[in-house]
Order: structure tokens, then sequence, then C-alpha cells
């Protein structure tokens, strides 16, 4: 790989233990790592990248997702505004039922482009999705979409195991057996984990939910998570504990923490029924919690105490979640949105978190939830992942004085300049740089056509 020389960029938000901002400063990468910040930098044999009035910030680092999702929204007919998170999943599950292994490569692709333009480098993606037409190589598929746009990226096998009859909300079509599960899980570690420093590609073991699989499942993911060092991961605190409590005479956590499903290899997504006592479980253990700002806001659940469960030490990071409950995946978006949550009740809760508290959240927090010490700031030493904002813009002007509360404060949402994946450029001025992307965008219409707008009533007809 070339050595590249970022140029005169106009700032650098390096997101380090020291919140450095490089002014008017150059990065040298040399294999996909930072070698050098500085000024006036100037090596032989390097390919120089022009930054001129551009700010440089880490790449944002997503910790919550459903690929899948992305072709099963915007849909009013199934809209999470007015329904609770179970009843919702009742209707939603007769549409993800339909999903086959197409589905989930062009929804992978659509997905993985929109968080690369903006400014998303580092993805995670919780996929249980394995229905009766699907088979067992989607996440394979996720692998190939990931390498062809030039993501890092960590799948998170997910499944279901517990069927209706026993009280989960998942049809018999996307029902799993425990045993099956752990088989393609270990066959998945075994092909795609990488765990050295700068590694693209991940695996994840992640059963959906408590109250959708049986505790087995649970019990023997935590024997194979652990046996094959890979992290693990599920969703907590999102309207299911009442459930939990009726069938185990317990909450999530609490039953969680019985059978060994938390610590510092484990996070959960969503979290927003946590008690402050349950902060001080996470906290612990040190175990992460993913926060998905828009699903919160549209079903109207609680706003995380994130300065309390900062206090408790409990790591926070921040998540899309899936296009079903979100309709994009423009990270950018959920850090706007992020902000302004904490800022709504911020006077009960002591003052609200910083724009700059956020975007932290959002890089270097995402790095250690996903167990990536070379990832989430821009430094020596760390893998060269990065985008770039255009400020010569007329919108920004009178706002560059701050760069590290610019992007939440003034609301930066849009498309960035340029994306940056491993010392490569996977997005520049409107391009994602290693696909036709008209061309994926046809096919995958089409396959939405095929396989689900075809065969459910949920979608309006034309």
């Amino acid at each position: 790989m070339k050595k590249i020389l970022i140029k005169n960029a106009k700032a650098i938000v390096s997101c380090n233990q020291s919140d450095e901002v490089f002014w008017d400063s150059d990065i040298l990468i040399n294999n996909g790592e930072i070698v050098e910040i500085g000024q006036s930098l100037n090596y032989p044999d390097t390919e120089v990248l022009d930054a001129k009035g551009k700010f440089v910030y880490p790449g944002l680092i997503n910790t919550h997702h459903h690929f899948f999702q992305t072709f099963v929204r915007n849909l009013i007919k199934v809209d999470y505004v007015n329904l609770s998170v179970v009843d919702w999943l009742k209707e939603v599950y007769k549409i993800f039922k339909l999903v086959d292994e197409e589905v989930i490569y062009y929804s992978s692709l659509t997905a993985m482009g929109d968080l690369l333009k903006h400014g998303c480098t580092t993805a995670f993606d919780h996929q249980y999705c394995y229905t009766k037409n699907s088979g067992k190589l989607l996440v394979d598929r996720q692998m190939e979409a990931a390498k062809k746009l030039g993501i890092r990226y960590h799948a998170g096998r997910g499944t279901n195991t517990l069927p209706q009859s026993e009280g989960s909300t998942i049809p018999d079509e996307m029902l799993e057996t425990t045993d099956e599960f752990l088989f393609d899980c270990e066959r998945l570690i075994d092909k795609f984990h990488d765990s050295s420093p700068l590694s693209m590609q991940q695996i994840v073991i992640a059963p959906c939910q408590p109250i959708n699989s049986y505790k087995e499942t649970f019990v023997k993911s935590i024997e194979l998570a652990r046996a094959k060092n890979v992290r693990l991961h599920t969703h907590l605190g999102e309207g299911e504990n009442d459930i939990m409590l009726e069938r185990w005479g317990k909450r999530t956590l609490d039953w969680c923490e019985d059978i060994g499903f938390i610590g510092n290899d484990v996070w959960y997504a969503h979290g927003w029924e946590l008690t402050p006592d349950e902060y001080k479980t996470m906290g612990k253990y040190n175990t992460g919690i993913s926060h998905c700002p828009a699903p919160a806001v549209l079903g109207g659940h609680p706003i995380l105490d994130m300065k309390s469960m900062q206090k408790e030490n409990v790591l926070i990071s921040l998540g899309c979640d899936g296009s079903a409950t979100n309709d994009s995946s423009n990270l950018l978006d959920s850090l706007r949105m992020a902000f302004l949550m904490q800022a709504y009740n911020s006077k009960d809760r002591g003052g609200s978190l910083s724009p700059y508290e956020l975007l932290k959240i959002a890089t270097i927090n995402g790095a250690k939830t996903l167990g990536r010490d070379k990832l989430g700031s821009l430094e020596k030493g760390k893998g060269a992942d990065l985008f770039m904002i255009d400020t010569e813009a007329l919108e920004l002007t009178g706002s560059l004085h701050d760069p590290k509360n610019l992007l939440a404060r003034t609301g930066v949402t849009g498309t960035v300049w340029l994306t940056m994946v491993n010392g490569n450029i996977v997005y520049k001025g409107g391009v994602l740089t290693g696909v036709n992307e008209k061309e994926l965008s046809i096919k995958g219409e089409r396959v939405c056509d095929h396989v689900l707008r075809s065969k459910s009533d949920a979608f309006p007809k034309h």
C-alpha cells in the first residue's frame, strides 16, 4: 500500500485522551496506519491528498444495526410509532419471514453505503433474520458486500430459538435450533474472524433477545464465545422486562448476570428500561450499552440518563438501529438526535452532555465497545479511519471556530466530503469508489419488489 499524505487540513479533531485539535496540519499514513500528525510534513514517494478547507474527524463507529431492515422501511401500515415494541414485532415479523439471501446482500450494501457516505468507517450489524427461504450464508453475503464497499465490518450472528407456542413473537419460519445456530457461529468464526489490530472483519455471537430464545441458547453462546475469544451482544431493556418478570421472576439484566451474559466482552442494545441500580451493575462488569436514538424517539421511550450512566462507568456507544425503526443508516443524524435528546431534559439531570462528548461516544467509545484498541481516534499508531467535511460552504459560515462541537451542535448530518477506511478512500465527492452505485440501486429495487413488495400487503400498491 502506498504512503498517503493528507495535506493542509484546516483542523484535525483527534478525539485522543488530551482532546487535541490540530490546526492547519497534515497526516502521514502508511499501510493503513497513522504514522505522524503535524504541520508542514513532507515525505518523498507519497500520494498527496489536499485537504485545504476541510475538517478531519475519526471515523464514526456504529454499534447496533439490522441491515436487512433497509428493505422494510417507510412502511406506514406497520408503524413503530403507534405500537409497543412487542406488538410491533408481531406485525413486522410477518414481513421479516419473507427475507432471503438476495435481500440480505442488497439491503446490506444499501445500509453500508449510507453509513460510509455519512462518515461511518466501522459497522456492527445484528443479523438474526434466518428464514426457511434464506439458508445459512447470510453473513457470508454481508462480508462480500463489506469487502466490495471497503467498510470495516463486525457481523453479529443472531438467532431466535423459542417458538410462539412457548411465548415468543417469532413465527416458525424464522426459528432455528440452538445446535444449528452454534454450529454456524463456529463456522463463521473459523472462516472470517480476524483478531489482528487492524482487521477488516470480525464475528460477534448475538442471540436476538432473551424473550425469544431458550435459556440454553444464551448459556451455550457464552461458552462458545469465551472459548473462541469473540464478543457477545443482545437486545436488553427495550420493553421486555415485564415478560421476563412473568417468565423468570427477574428483570433481564439480573437474568443475564445469573447466567454470565455480562462482562467487558458484552454489550447490549437500547437499555432505556435500565434503572440506576442496574447502571451500577453494568459499570461493575464493564459492560457496554449501544444507544440508538431514533427508535427511542419514534417509540416514545425514555431518554437515557447518560450522565448518571457515565458516573457509574457504563460504556456508552452509538447505534443507528435497524431501518424499520430508523429509516436510514445515517450515524451523523443519530449523533445529532442523541445530542438533542440529552439537551431536552438536561436541567433535571445536572446539565447536558456536550456535542463533543457525544462525538467521542460515537468514535472512541464505539471502538472500546467492539474491542478495537487501534480505532476510534486520530493519533500515531491508530488505524487511518477518518472522514472530512468541507468547511468552505455557506451554511457553515460563522461556526468554524469550534470543530470539536460543530457536528452535533449545528446539525451537520448530510453526506461528508470524504471517507477513508484503513488508508483507502472509499467515498469522495459524492461517489462510492468501489462500486457502480446506480447499478446496485436498480438491482436492489428489483429484489425488494420480487421478494417483499409482491408478497406483503404492508407495502402500498401502485
